[in-house]
């Protein structure tokens, strides 16, 4: 089993994407500014490995994701469902 993409929402940021997913992506809310950080997790390595991703919310409810000012959101909201449609269950 892994997560699906319910809809994909936009934050006041311009940079930062709100994805609603089935089930929730755990208990513990979490906050990476880069993949180092993010050691350990590998959600959020998976998140990171996307090109232009650079920061990863991994909320109970949701994930947040921020790109780089010169990223598109076609392709990274592309990669960022086909990454937790691939992520077992934590």
């Amino acid at each position: 089993m892994s997560y699906r993409v319910t809809s994909f929402e936009p934050t006041p940021n311009p940079n930062a994407i709100k994805c609603l997913v089935e089930p929730s992506p755990g208990p513990i809310p979490r906050s990476y500014f880069n993949a180092t950080q993010a050691a350990g997790d590998d959600l959020a390595l998976a998140l990171f490995a996307i090109e232009g991703v650079t920061n990863v919310l991994i909320h109970t409810a949701f994930i947040t994701v921020c790109k780089g000012p010169d990223a598109r959101w076609p392709a990274i909201k592309k990669h960022v469902a086909r990454v937790l449609s691939e992520a077992p269950l934590a």
